[in-house]
């Protein structure tokens, strides 16, 4: 597999680290020294990046034309309509991540759990916290509106910087007499280039379309069970 690499960030950096013990996959990465063009990125099989929503967004007409599969785990951006319809019309499948966290499809089942607090209790209040590193430019991060949306019950989000935090997210569910608590704490950046690298593999076994991470990993995890 030939695989194109957009950005040169931490993350980007902890995969390319993990790829020089893996033969079958030759990669190459492209950053704002050396964009990426059109013909560049037909050559390849897949495209992943670890560029900013904002960035992202200039190469995804010409990603959607090169015919390559993507795996994007850029965030702070939505797809528009007319994005939406090239990629679903497409020959190739994208997989869009928040985080590339696989442990985090766990804490999905977790929080789905969690959203049925109104069948137990007529009275509670959820919050949800994250934390990350100062150079992260998106608040809330991408990680904790997925959250949000997987709770699907009101709530409030709060955003912390400091440091080099890899990433934390604390869900908490209150009520008068008692409080739960469910957090997913990233020791290491390792863990998203993994998670990344497993997409990458995965994605060409793929319907064409936008997929999303989340339920890929999901529907592994229980079609292993």
């Amino acid at each position: 597999m030939k695989l194109a690499i957009l950005g040169k960030g931490k993350t980007g950096r902890y995969v390319t680290e993990l790829l020089q013990d893996q033969d079958q996959i030759e990669y190459k990465v492209f950053d704002s020294k050396r964009p990426a063009t059109l013909e560049d990125l037909k050559s390849f099989d897949v495209c992943l990046s670890f560029l900013t929503g904002e960035v992202f967004v200039s190469y995804i007409d010409i990603l959607t034309e090169s015919g390559i599969c993507v795996v994007t785990g850029s965030t702070g951006f939505e797809f528009n309509d007319f994005q939406l319809a090239n990629i679903q019309s497409g020959d190739a499948a994208w997989i869009k991540a928040n985080n590339f966290s696989l442990g985090m499809n766990i804490v999905k089942q977790m929080i789905e759990v969690m959203s049925l607090a109104p069948k137990l209790f007529d009275d509670y209040k959820c919050s949800i916290h994250e934390i990350h590193h100062t150079k992260k430019l998106d608040a809330p991060s991408g990680t904790a509106l997925s959250w949000s949306d997987w709770l699907d019950l009101p709530n409030h989000i709060t955003s912390e910087r400091t440091g080099d935090v890899v990433g934390t997210h604390t869900l908490t569910l209150e009520t008068q007499t008692e409080k739960i608590s469910l957090t997913h704490e990233a020791l290491d950046r390792s863990i998203f280039a993994k998670g990344a690298i497993w997409a990458v593999k995965k994605v060409r076994t793929l319907e064409p379309g936008l997929h999303d991470f989340s339920k890929i990993a999901l529907s592994t995890l229980l079609e292993e069970k």
